[in-house]
């Protein structure tokens, strides 16, 4: 194959931004963890035009809006070399991402509206990883290995799962998928290009207290993984490039320890994941770490040293042809054949009252309950009055569900959810990676990719890999089995379609799947468009406005000094007069906010060591009154940092006003004293 691969930065505005994942409205960004990437992968025939781009995003999930743009600017600059049928965009599921990149309704409504930066940052960067991967196409092969990782998941919605068949779950040894695959690309000559990982987990290591964007978990395993590889170079520079995608996380959770009583300390691993005082907003799941800081990195770490052991062995070679299939199917109203005799349809997308609870990762407000299969007649009389009444049509299509919002039928000022889908399967010889528009539960993954396996089998091509890709394309939350629906957990009140959600999809993967066996791709009907909303920004965000700094001081002074001297293990720190990080994600394209320099006594000079990618810094902002606002930035000095004299730096940009309408930014710098850092 001619393989190619790239990184872009897509992190966009850092602060006031809400994040996306958790839908709480008190977590907006106030600073940066690590940035986030958009990972680019190509593999092309080098005999014929086939190709294939999977991209992996640190983002929450990949928006209808976001694919649609992607595609937009890839035509005008490739033509008809990159489409929808070849290109995979994923999202790796980090809950530590701006949010606003959506044309639905529903989701406006925790992320301020759609909010402009946000959208472009993600679409440009995603674009500019595949620009990169397409400009660094070479000779190479790929390798594929499989194992398992322990120690990191937990099914959240345990009770669910074991509404499924006994004779089912018998064929399981776990209650999550541990599998990780791992394909490994190499140039001809062997050197190390990059690889994609997949292994189902929600990367929710860091809660919804944090207020720092971050790629969460599996983006410190690629960050690890890139370190190792590209010696030398700082976090998010290098060519080799290593994504952690995500697959069917559904009900997997990192937060090993499981369900706690925030109040009382103890278990809460019931059906309603419920506590006796304080009820399901006191039931939260811990991390294997003191803090979630470090149950991210415990976490990222146990999947990066299997990936890497499992690069390190893997001698499978991948060849074969290269083909893809793609439908745009309107999940709202599909007919699904169970068996000779009995068929049963998808719904108009609704949400049920137990999506209101959120999980054990996450919380809801005002005390919903998971597993709710009454409605509550307080909040529906709320929701009648605001938002309209279920039909009876959609309230009986979703049985059990009982109904909170009827995004199907909310049509203003644009609809609420989609119905127009993307299915898609990308195979690249023996590996075929499902592309599927959500999150599927552990059992629902399993289904998917049996059912894909065994139609590959029956068209003549055994032996088939198959992966499931999370969150690709368009989000359409949670896929749970028929059996677990039955439940009404967060997952099956968050399953928009209905009750036969998962049957759907099995037959339209089926159906991809079977093209391609036979080489009959180019007669799948091409389905209904989605939509693209007339909408450019609508947000609710403060506008940016002209700043000031303290009496006698400037932009980037110093109003917190560093110590002189510190250990490994401790944390450096220092705070300035900053001004609103959103104005450079708006006017920079690549923008560092901090380094960490190193003195040279041979050179003279000063040298940086880190950049804002790196997960031993963290930059806070804290907005104060009268257009002033302060910088904190971090340093956790880790161990084995060589001895030395050190400083931190900040950089930004502010608004200044020169006229009565016009503001302009101007860029400024400030530096903390030298320190020093004595050996241990």
């Amino acid at each position: 194959y001619l393989v190619g691969v790239g990184r872009a930065d897509c992190t966009g505005p850092v602060a006031q931004v809400p994040l996306m994942g958790y839908a709480n409205p008190d977590q907006v960004g106030g600073g940066l963890l690590s940035r986030l990437y958009s990972r680019a992968f190509i593999v092309a025939d080098p005999e014929d035009s086939k190709r294939i781009v999977f991209v992996s995003a640190d983002i929450g999930m990949v928006s209808q809006r976001v694919r649609l743009e992607v595609l937009k600017q890839l035509q005008s600059k490739y033509g008809e070399l990159y489409r929808q049928d070849n290109v995979i965009l994923s999202g790796t599921h980090t809950h530590s991402g701006p949010a606003g990149y959506f044309q639905y309704t529903l989701f406006w409504i925790t992320s301020k509206g759609l909010i402009r930066p946000a959208l472009s940052s993600i679409v440009n960067g995603i674009v500019k990883s595949i620009d990169i991967a397409h400009e660094n196409m070479k000779r190479g092969r790929l390798f594929i290995n499989r194992g398992t990782v322990e120690n990191s998941q937990i099914n959240r919605s345990p009770f669910s799962y074991l509404r499924n068949p006994a004779s089912e779950r018998s064929r399981y040894s776990s209650n999550t998928d541990k599998e990780i695959v791992v394909l490994k690309m190499v140039d001809e000559d062997g050197h190390d290009l990059g690889l994609i990982s997949w292994f189902a987990v929600h990367p929710v290591s860091m809660n919804n207290s944090n207020h720092l964007v971050n790629s969460d978990n599996v983006g410190y395993a690629s960050y690890l993984f890139e370190q190792e590889k590209n010696k030398g170079m700082l976090p998010g520079e290098g060519s080799f490039v290593a994504a952690f995608a995500s697959s069917n996380l559904g009900d997997v959770s990192p937060n090993t320890r499981g369900p706690f009583c925030a109040n009382t300390g103890e278990s809460c691993d019931n059906p309603q994941s419920t506590c006796p005082i304080g009820g399901a907003v006191m039931c939260m799941a811990k991390g294997p770490g003191n803090d979630m800081f470090e149950s991210t990195r415990i976490i990222g770490q146990n999947i990066y040293l299997k990936a890497k052991e499992l690069y390190e062995k893997a001698s499978q070679e991948v060849t074969g042809p290269l083909s893809s299939a793609h439908q745009w199917v309107d999940m709202s109203n599909v007919s699904v054949e169970l068996n000779a005799t009995h068929t049963v349809k998808t719904c108009k997308p609704a949400l049920g009252h137990s999506f209101a609870a959120g999980t054990i990762d996450g919380v809801g407000a005002f005390n919903f309950t998971q597993a709710s299969v009454e409605g509550d007649p307080f909040w529906d009389q709320i929701r009648d009055q605001l938002l309209g009444e279920p039909s009876n049509e959609t309230k009986a299509c979703h049985k059990p569900k009982p109904i909170l919002f009827s995004t199907g039928e909310m049509t203003w000022p644009h609809p609420w959810h989609p119905n127009i889908v993307d299915v898609q399967i990308a195979a690249i010889g023996s590996l075929a990676i499902l592309a599927v528009p959500g999150e599927f539960t552990t059992m629902s993954g399993r289904r998917l990719r049996e059912a894909v396996k065994s139609e590959f089998d029956s068209h003549g091509t055994p032996g088939m890999n198959v992966v499931i890709a999370g969150l690709c394309n368009v989000y359409t939350h949670y896929i749970t089995t028929y059996e677990e629906y039955q439940l009404q957990r967060y997952e099956a009140a968050s399953t928009i379609y209905g009750p036969h959600t998962l049957s759907a999809y099995i037959q339209l993967y089926r159906g991809l799947a079977k093209a391609i066996a036979l080489n009959a791709t180019q007669d799948l009907p091409h389905g209904p468009e989605p939509p693209l909303f007339n909408v450019t920004s609508l947000t609710l965000l403060p506008s940016l406005s002209a700043e000031s700094a303290p009496a006698n001081k400037t932009f980037g002074d110093v109003l917190e000094e560093v110590r002189q001297e510190y250990r490994e293990g401790e944390v450096a720190e220092v705070t300035f007069v900053g001004a609103n990080p959103r104005n450079s994600a708006e006017n920079a394209t690549v923008h560092n906010f901090l380094t960490v320099e190193r003195y040279s006594n041979i050179s003279s000079s000063w040298s940086v060591v880190l950049n804002d990618a790196s997960w031993d810094t963290r930059f806070y902002w804290s907005k104060g009154s009268g257009g002033q606002s302060n910088v904190t930035i971090e340093w956790h000095i880790p161990a084995g940092t060589e001895p030395g004299v050190y400083r931190l730096r900040y950089f930004g940009h502010y608004k200044r006003r020169v006229s009565l309408f016009r503001t302009i930014t101007v860029p400024f710098g400030g530096s903390s004293s030298a320190f020093q850092i004595t050996a241990p």
